[in-house]
């Protein structure tokens, strides 16, 4: 009996130190959950992660649903049948005419977007940015900082955010500085983007995209081609992972009604 017991106490000390080791091991790796329960000053790129990921996330969202755009006059207003509201889901590929193939409305689309995400939190980055700046005064230091916009960059698996400003800060005699801050978000928007740009091109030269045969190739993307009653093409690109969408509209080589 003294000997079970013996054996149940070891188990439970070696479960102990076992979670013990897991807690340890997520608070101090640098990087996988930045800036939480961190101060400030020790991590700013995780303050300023946690204060804008909310709202780029939205625009991103926002951008994919809707063709591209924040807004865009040319599109196409739109409801699936599990839908509760309807999107305007802008062209990407257009052409008015019946029979001659869509015209690609966004060559440069990587770079479009970029610009459409910058301007959907152009703001806030400001903000949050002021906000770090304000949470270091309270915290005892005297505070040096000089903000001049940022950038948007894409890449796969992430969005970054690269902030042109610089933080210095001085406490007990003490100087220390931070500058070219960098926000990173988890974020397939880029490899979506890739295959949209692909989409329309074919589109613009073959009226046509043969997006099972792509699906063989690459598939951690599904792809969803709907046809409209007068010829227009919806398609809803998914990248399996992650669950993101993006949805563009294309009208292409359309034949008149009745023939």
């Amino acid at each position: 009996m003294k000997k079970r017991k013996a054996q149940v106490t070891i188990f439970i000390i070696a479960g102990i130190l076992i979670f013990t080791a897991v807690v340890f091991f997520f608070l101090f790796r640098q990087g996988v959950i930045p800036g939480i329960g961190e101060k400030p000053e020790e991590n700013p790129g995780g303050f300023l992660e946690i204060c804008i990921e909310d709202k780029l996330i939205e625009g991103v969202e926002l951008i994919s649903s809707q063709g591209g755009y924040i807004e865009n006059s040319l599109n196409r207003t739109f409801k699936f049948s599990d839908e509760k509201d309807f999107t305007d889901i802008s062209y990407l590929c257009y052409n008015q005419n019946y029979y001659l193939p869509c015209i690609n409305q966004e060559p440069m689309l990587i770079q479009h977007l970029k610009a459409e995400v910058k301007e959907y939190v152009l703001d806030d980055v400001k903000k949050c940015f002021d906000n770090l700046v304000l949470s270091l005064d309270r915290r005892g230091y005297v505070v040096d900082a000089t903000y001049n916009g940022f950038e948007i960059e894409f890449a796969t698996k992430k969005i970054i955010i690269d902030i042109n400003g610089k933080i210095i800060l001085t406490k007990s005699g003490e100087t220390a500085k931070q500058e070219n801050l960098q926000i990173i978000i988890p974020s397939r928007f880029y490899d979506l983007a890739v295959v949209v740009q692909e989409i329309v091109s074919q589109e613009a030269r073959f009226c046509n995209f043969e997006h099972l045969g792509f699906m063989l190739f690459y598939p951690k993307f599904n792809i969803e081609k709907f046809r409209t009653g007068d010829g227009i093409i919806i398609y809803t690109v998914q990248h399996k992972d992650t669950q993101e969408e993006f949805k563009f509209a294309v009208r292409s080589c359309v034949i008149p009604p009745g023939m």
